[in-house]
């Protein structure tokens, strides 16, 4: 499975049936998508579901992002289907020596 985040300019309906296992809102317009389909897929049903014009965007998450103020349990999903692959004090760089 893969986590996509996708945002529209207009709402995302909540029950949208589509190719996934989970469609989670987040914000007027944010939503995670859990998928075994290809951004493809999900990038076009969702566009198939909302006004045409709106802008949409849809994107894989291959690492958890950090996040704050979404609701209750966001973290939790994600620390659930995301790992956190990147060592945040290695993506940095070298810290100077004083």
């Amino acid at each position: 499975m893969l986590v996509y985040l996708a945002w529209c300019s207009e709402s995302i309906p909540e029950d949208l049936a589509g190719p996934w296992v989970e469609l989670r809102p987040l914000a007027g317009g944010l939503v995670l998508v859990e998928s075994g389909d290809s951004l493809s897929r999900v990038y076009h049903e969702i566009k198939g579901a909302v006004a045409d014009g709106a802008a949409l965007i849809v994107a894989p998450l291959r690492d958890r992002p950090k996040l704050k103020g979404l609701p209750a349990g966001t973290t939790t999903w994600l620390k659930d289907r995301v790992p956190r692959t990147t060592d945040q004090r290695s993506a940095a760089g070298p810290t100077s020596a004083l």
